[in-house]
């Protein structure tokens, strides 16, 4: 059985992934930092929780240590978990603004990723999707007819596009590891509001589609709902 990991997977896009992997035969594990909340929607979905503070290293050490103690291993990582920061104008903005949006969707990301690369490493097929952003696109964000031209948020855009480098070299320094970022596009959450053109269930097609890869898919991409994107 395929086991996976869903960080901040108690609701929105990851609660809706767990959902479709769940029906994919997996064996997932969601994760919260609400331990009430993850349990709420674990129990709902039929999945297993584990409490999981993406900013925090014993939090994330004891995760790894109770799903190598049940599991054994894992296949699949999502890293889901991030926060929005709220829109500072760039004359505004601050050091504080940016450092609380990196701690979660970068720092985090990556405290995540290396915790677990042990588990992967004993997988027969290891799959890491990050789920970034068009927003970290350079090659959207800065594309005068695309829509992620005008969009304001600066510490959110620096930490997608960290998400994405970081998923290159990574990808670079495990070839035996599938590594892909993806863009789940402007999705209806609680991360803006719930003012997203987009449905959670069309919003977590490209993650779900990521980690169902099977050893002959890609690795070292970038997509969205429609395919690949560039960096």
């Amino acid at each position: 059985m395929t086991i996976a990991l869903i960080t901040g997977s108690n609701k929105g896009l990851g609660k809706e992934t767990a959902r479709r992997l769940i029906a994919e035969g997996h064996l997932v594990y969601v994760s919260a930092r609400d331990a009430d909340a993850g349990r709420a929607a674990s129990d709902e979905l039929g999945a297993r929780f584990v409490q999981l503070d993406v900013t925090d290293d014993a939090s994330v050490s004891a995760a790894a240590d109770t799903i190598r103690r049940e599991a054994g291993g894992l296949d699949v990582l999502v890293n889901n978990a991030g926060i929005s920061g709220g829109f500072v104008p760039a004359e505004s903005l601050r050091g504080e603004h940016v450092d609380r949006v990196l701690q979660t969707n970068v720092v985090g990301l990556v405290r995540v990723t290396q915790a677990f690369l042990p588990l992967l490493s004993v997988s027969e097929n290891p799959v890491i999707v990050n789920v970034a952003s068009g927003l970290g696109s350079f090659g959207l964000i800065t594309d005068p007819d695309n829509p992620h031209y005008s969009y304001p948020s600066i510490s959110y855009s620096l930490s997608k596009a960290a998400v994405t480098m970081y998923t290159v070299q990574l990808s670079k320094a495990f070839p035996n590891v599938k590594i892909n970022a993806v863009d789940p596009g402007y999705t209806a959450t609680d991360l803006n509001g719930f003012r997203g053109d987009q449905t959670v269930e069309q919003g977590a097609e490209p993650i779900v589609r990521m980690a169902l890869i099977g050893a002959d898919g890609p690795t070292r991409t970038f997509q969205g709902t429609a395919g690949e994107l560039p960096w």
